[in-house]
């Protein structure tokens, strides 16, 4: 009973936290996401060809956590965003407090989208509101087709799903046809995008639908 007390007010005090980082996005006219997955799907790769199709045209700014180093910030900026490392040391999750600490390092008034990478893990950033307007959740194919059904949580409280290394199905015992079926089976209103950082096959398809949902924000 003492376990589940503390997680409660663990999280509650989260969601207070996400709440005002939500406020925060909101006053700036900010469309915030958080991108999660397992470690090696391919999140900063994938952040990093979004980046290159958006050229300067989205004003960018980029939350990238892990549980050491600071390479996947300094990969992000190539691309002459701003970029904030928040190092876990050993976290398997960030939290919204980390978030609202990294948001203090950036000049919010020409951000009109945020990118937080959260840590590689698909089971506790699941439970972790970090005040974001949606979780994106990145499975690729060299995972399995059965990932959505082993998580179910993540998939089930994010709103798209972004298969990634469909470059590499040739070489995989991995359906992508069960891969989308499973995950729809979890949460019917998935959006789905398939893509690779290698050829850049859907790059473009979701770059554009994540423009379109930034410029509805600030409409």
């Amino acid at each position: 009973m003492s376990v589940i007390t503390i997680e409660r007010k663990v999280l509650e005090k989260n969601d207070e936290v996400a709440r005002q980082n939500r406020l925060l996005f909101a006053q700036h006219k900010i469309f915030a996401i958080n991108v999660v997955s397992s470690p090696g799907a391919g999140k900063t790769s994938l952040l990093e060809r979004t980046l290159e199709h958006f050229a300067g045209r989205v004003g960018v700014a980029v939350i990238e956590g892990d549980v050491q180093t600071d390479i996947d910030a300094q990969r992000v900026a190539k691309y002459n965003v701003p970029a904030v490392q928040i190092v876990t040391r050993g976290g398997c999750h960030l939290e919204a407090n980390l978030v609202h600490d990294a948001l203090q390092n950036f000049d919010l008034t020409n951000v009109r989208l945020l990118i937080i990478e959260n840590v590689g893990n698909l089971v506790c950033p699941s439970n972790y509101d970090l005040g974001e307007a949606m979780k994106i959740v990145v499975a690729s194919t060299t995972e399995g087709d059965d990932k959505p059904l082993k998580y179910p949580a993540m998939f089930r409280n994010s709103s798209v799903l972004i298969i990634n290394k469909i470059d590499l199905l040739p070489y995989l015992n991995c359906n992508i046809g069960t891969l989308r079926a499973n995950a729809l089976r979890i949460n019917p209103s998935l959006t789905v995008f398939e893509t690779s950082c290698t050829t850049g096959a859907g790059i473009a398809e979701w770059a554009n639908w994540l423009t379109a949902r930034a410029t509805s924000v600030n409409a």
